[in-house]
């Protein structure tokens, strides 16, 4: 019985990344639908559940992706609400990778220090990964603050965090290196997730903040989004410091992607969103 992941992409064009590691995974072939949403991924839906005895129902999976967060979630609930009974396979979210990448670089950080009552600062904070991260830096004990250029885009992601995850993140509005530098002055936690080739933090902002115990960076485009690291650093110590780069962290994610892909064949009842792939992350680092 061949193993298919069907790849349902709220995007044009469904994730040769995610294409990729589907079959890296162990998926026998993956088959991937663009253009995905609420409305039309029902049918699709349908004839995964449908087409194999109870038995053999573990052999299909879905992977959801595309580059909106908020889309993918939608499309989640929707593909949930398809399922009954019996009738219904595994699927996974990992929007624009940003549950597995979250997750790796979250349980990295808890491998270096302890996160609980740490202030972490999420700058670049409102995309995907920022978000996700801060959801689990909070449930692990950390108060979190997402900034971003512009206020309003703090507040939204924040607001949205809370409907979601019934958490609380702080939102700040930060539009120069010295804003953020400043903002982090009293930070123990940094992450960076901005958009690729845009440096957040200059390498003196960090150097020279001794209350900074762990910084991360998921930006492999120079400029790097933390100046004076690198996109390799798996766990550098500088400056009293520990780093994680984007490769760094990213062979976790990578593997925690594959893994987590494994998984969705080992049974036709399992849903991988961030908790469920943050809990996987945590046994692998």
């Amino acid at each position: 019985m061949k193993k298919l992941l069907l790849q349902l992409d709220t995007d044009a064009n469904p994730s040769v990344f995610d294409t990729v590691v589907g079959y890296d995974g162990g998926a026998d072939h993956v088959i991937g639908h663009g253009n995905c949403n609420p409305d039309n991924v029902g049918a699709l839906v349908e004839g995964a559940i449908f087409t194999r005895s109870p038995k053999e129902k573990k052999n299909t999976a879905l992977f959801l992706g595309g580059s909106d967060l908020i889309a993918g979630e939608k499309l989640l609930s929707a593909v949930k609400s398809t399922f009954f009974s019996n009738f219904r396979v595994s699927a996974m979210l990992d929007s624009n990778g940003s549950n597995t990448t979250a997750a790796a670089a979250v349980a990295k950080m808890m491998v270096s220090t302890s996160l609980k009552g740490k202030r972490a600062v999420i700058l670049g904070g409102t995309g995907p990964v920022g978000q996700r991260a801060a959801v689990m830096l909070v449930q692990e004990g950390a108060s979190v603050c997402i900034a971003s250029r512009k206020q309003s885009r703090a507040v939204e992601a924040c607001a949205h965090i809370e409907t979601e995850f019934d958490v609380t993140v702080e939102a700040a509005g930060a539009a120069t290196n010295e804003e953020r530098a400043k903002l982090c002055a009293d930070a123990q936690i940094v992450f960076t997730t901005g958009a690729a080739g845009v440096q957040l933090l200059d390498a003196e902002h960090w150097q020279n903040n001794k209350n900074i115990e762990v910084i991360a960076d998921a930006n492999a485009t120079p400029p790097l989004g933390i100046g004076g690291t690198d996109m390799m650093d798996e766990g550098k110590e500088s400056h009293g410091t520990i780093i994680w780069g984007a490769i760094g962290f990213g062979k976790l994610k990578l593997a925690l992607h594959r893994a987590c892909i494994a998984k969705l064949f080992e049974s036709n009842d399992q849903i991988f969103d961030a908790g469920e792939i943050f809990a996987l992350a945590k046994k692998m680092a």
